[in-house]
């Protein structure tokens, strides 16, 4: 393969790897935040229990998350060096306000919150927890700023081949990038609930009756009354999101839903819920669709106008591979979007029923494995959904500025790109094996249920 394409590879990699990490570390820091919070409130213990657990997981979410996220500063100059040049003006300071601002008020504060138990009051303990919460969550919305810029950039002029930014305003807060941030956060904290929840189930269903069950029980329930919000709203956030792709970025949307033809005035375009392309690239060679279902996903109307694929030049569009991928990707968002959701309104029906007691809960086996089971939906949908992002707005780095292919660094080789993919990979895959047994090793040793308060 070429050096664009397995430099793309690399890329596709690390960022799919990272991106676990401080999903993790910003839902599991909210709910380490309402803990504090209601411990504070209602001196109940319970709640001091869940949060110092809890603090044991975010704090390896956090460990993994730096660790994995250093190759890709080094790839944007490695792999990716013309793209830096051309547009270092603005990426280079956004990403480097997500290293001084967000990483390091994360970092300061995480110190008071693993060390200063006994050391400062407890506001200033819970004011900590908050801004470790604050901190993860920056970090979150300057890299979406990068990221929207890249697909919707506004602000700036093109001077001797160079982006240059000409209103930072317009730039950061681009059409996309709120929308999106929004999206991300729901993803962040909807992937961890059900993680969380997830392993609680999962003690559920093989400790015996005693303490330790019992405080799993209430994890659960915590994380279910969070989540009850928040999944519903995400799936409402998920709409926006598509509107604004619909609006700025039509050749994606296409592709997102293999529309080759935009649909006549006073026609509905079909939605197709399964298709393939055929031989030609220039249509479906099978779909099972509904009617005027995509005119109504995005435009709210019966009969919208739908700009197909054939609208545009093949060159600047995605190939039919790539709309394959975000086709299908997108679907498998919303599949496990629909899923949580229903898994959260069935919980509720439990709950409302009173089957969620210390002495019934064990009973519902099957609601138990289904929450096991959603353990890694969250991620994946998240995973896709950034497969769609990403995969969509090709063959463009920046949409309609600079292509994916004059970006790549020039000189490359498949043989150096190749190789730093096997070796970055394999370092991966410690850290993910380190995480999983330190996990399993902290989940199965319970939670410390004896030690005084402080």
């Amino acid at each position: 393969m070429s050096p664009l394409i397995l430099s793309r590879i690399q890329f596709g990699d690390t960022a799919a790897f990272h991106i676990l990490w401080p999903v993790m570390s910003i839902g599991i820091a909210l709910y380490m935040v309402v803990m504090e919070s209601m411990w504070l409130y209602t001196k109940e213990e319970s709640y001091y229990r869940q949060l110092r657990f809890w603090t044991k997981i975010f704090v390896l979410t956090f460990a993994i998350g730096t660790a994995s996220g250093l190759p890709l500063s080094l790839e944007f100059g490695t792999n990716w060096s013309q793209f830096a040049q051309a547009a270092g003006d603005f990426m280079g300071n956004i990403l480097g306000f997500e290293t001084t601002i967000a990483f390091a008020l994360e970092s300061a504060f995480l110190a008071i919150l693993i060390f200063g138990w006994k050391r400062v009051h407890p506001l200033m303990h819970l004011f900590s927890t908050f801004m470790v919460f604050i901190g993860a969550s920056i970090s979150a919305f300057w890299i979406m700023v990068a990221n929207s810029w890249m697909q919707v950039p506004e602000g700036i002029t093109v001077q001797n081949g160079l982006i240059v930014v000409t209103n930072y305003s317009q730039a950061i807060f681009n059409p996309d990038s709120v929308v999106s941030f929004m999206h991300m956060m729901g993803a962040c904290v909807e992937s961890s609930l059900f993680l969380i929840g997830g392993i609680a189930a999962w003690q559920l269903l093989t400790t015996e009756a005693g303490p330790v069950r019992d405080f799993f029980r209430q994890t659960l329930v915590y994380c279910l009354a969070i989540a009850l919000f928040v999944a519903p709203l995400q799936v409402v956030i998920g709409d926006m999101s598509g509107l604004v792709v619909a609006q700025y970025q039509p050749e994606k949307l296409a592709a997102l839903e293999l529309q080759w033809d935009t649909n006549a005035p006073g026609e509905g375009a079909a939605w197709d819920v399964v298709a393939w392309p055929n031989s030609t690239n220039n249509g479906n060679a099978f779909a099972v669709s509904i009617p005027n279902g995509l005119s109504l996903l995005t435009t709210h109307s019966m009969e919208g106008t739908v700009q197909g694929l054939n609208d545009f030049q093949a060159s600047d569009r995605p190939s039919e591979m790539e709309a394959v991928i975000t086709f299908y990707g997108f679907r498998l968002m919303m599949v496990i979007g629909f899923l949580l959701v229903a898994l959260a309104l069935w919980s509720i029906v439990l709950w409302w029923k009173g089957g969620l007691s210390s002495e019934r809960i064990a009973r519902h086996r099957a609601w138990l494995r289904c929450w096991v089971a959603s353990i890694p939906l969250g991620f994946i949908a998240t995973e896709a959904g950034w497969m769609v992002r990403e995969i969509g707005r090709q063959p463009w780095t920046v949409y309609h500025l600079m292509r994916t292919a004059d970006s790549v660094s020039i000189g490359l080789t498949s043989y150096e790109v190749g190789t730093t993919t096997l070796v970055v990979t394999a370092a991966y895959l410690v850290f993910a094996g380190v995480f999983i047994y330190l996990s399993y090793r902290i989940v199965r040793s319970g939670p410390d249920l004896v030690s005084p308060l402080p």
